[in-house]
């Protein structure tokens, strides 16, 4: 379906397969898949440019998997590295990227393809898999390579994984917490801050993460506090301001405990997961250690059941001013929502500040 449909088509064929099968929320997970295939924004495959941060290492460097040789395309690169390439197909794109398949001797590889910088289109994507990964609890995609082809293009080479299949809630719920609770794999983090090597994206949105000590304070300033100033709108930084002097700078609503860094997928909607012979996957995500509870901030189109947060809740209970809290990890994302569509998410963002008050 996916190679005979325009490139922004298969987001809104994969959501309404979602639907489907039973996953919850067919409405809003085709509304939203229609509005970021239309807006050129992949669903299933977002893509997260990325600025590298101040004294970064390198990507050869991390990765581990540069050749002395620029590759000029995903299968040069494989036949550098001793695999015999047996077959590639075209399987679609988005209005940033094409996706490509390649089987060879030694598995098959899911490939996207830009006319950008590796250091603009795929660094961030490549690291936060990485770190979800060094996590565990949850399968995430391995990425073998990404790097420049080109003075203005660039390939990410990432395992295909066998997608699809009945998900089981609870188990991924509790896989969910197991990553929440792992040791961070990244020092800053390790030291209790919060950021993340690189500077990514949410959706078509730039998120900052510069490394910060003070949760309220990393996400006033790099979350909420941006997306308001993006915003633009009087009404909406006017309760925004309402909500700081209430809570003391967010500080009030942390008071039921100290928070520590937890490594999140950061845009976990049910576009983003789904079952597979190995148990759950996550992908396409928007990394960064923070507070596990901002995960939620995308649950109300994420479709979990009642039994994953039996799951989840297993392993992490409920801290007392979770619901407290929740309005403002939700916000986050709504106003995003505002920022890349417009329409009536202002209203919803702004209902949401002022529960916080």
């Amino acid at each position: 379906l996916k190679r005979k449909l325009p490139p922004r088509w298969p987001p809104l064929a994969a959501a309404l397969m979602v639907a489907v099968r039973g996953r919850g929320a067919p409405l809003i997970a085709a509304l939203l898949a229609l509005r970021i295939a239309f807006a050129g924004l992949p669903a299933f495959q977002v893509l997260r440019p990325a600025a590298r941060l101040h004294g970064a290492q390198p990507a050869s460097r991390r990765m581990q998997t540069s050749t002395a040789l620029r590759a000029s395309s995903a299968r040069e690169w494989l036949e550098q590295e001793g695999y015999e390439v047996k077959e590639e197909a075209s399987t679609g794109g988005s209005g940033w990227s094409s996706f490509k398949v390649i089987k060879t001797n030694q598995g098959d590889f899911f490939v996207k393809g830009s006319n950008r910088p590796a250091a603009d289109m795929f660094e961030g994507e490549a690291l936060g898999l990485r770190a979800l990964g060094a996590a565990g609890g949850v399968r995430v995609p391995k990425v073998l390579h990404y790097g420049d082809t080109g003075s203005r293009s660039s390939i990410i080479i990432m395992e295909k994984l066998d997608l699809g299949g009945r998900l089981d809630m609870t188990e991924f719920g509790r896989a969910m917490a197991r990553m929440h609770l792992a040791e961070p794999s990244m020092p800053e983090a390790k030291e209790g801050k919060f950021g993340f090597a690189v500077h990514n994206t949410i959706g078509g949105t730039p998120q900052m993460n510069d490394w910060d000590d003070d949760w309220p304070r990393f996400f006033r300033d790099q979350r909420i506090g941006y997306q308001v100033r993006r915003a633009g709108r009087t009404s909406l930084s006017d309760i925004w301001k309402r909500v700081l002097d209430k809570t003391d700078n967010l500080r009030t609503l942390f008071e039921d405990g100290p928070v520590r860094p937890s490594v999140l997928h950061g845009d976990l909607w049910s576009g983003n997961y789904a079952g597979s012979p190995e148990g759950a996957v996550i992908f396409d995500p928007a990394v960064y250690y923070g507070h596990h509870e901002a995960e939620w901030g995308m649950s109300w189109c994420a479709s979990f059941s009642g039994s994953f947060w039996t799951g989840y809740r297993e392993v992490i209970p409920e801290a007392p001013l979770f619901k407290k809290r929740r309005p403002l990890y939700e916000a986050y994302h709504i106003i995003n929502h505002y920022n890349l569509f417009g329409g009536g998410y202002l209203s919803q963002a702004e209902r949401l500040l002022e529960e916080l008050l």
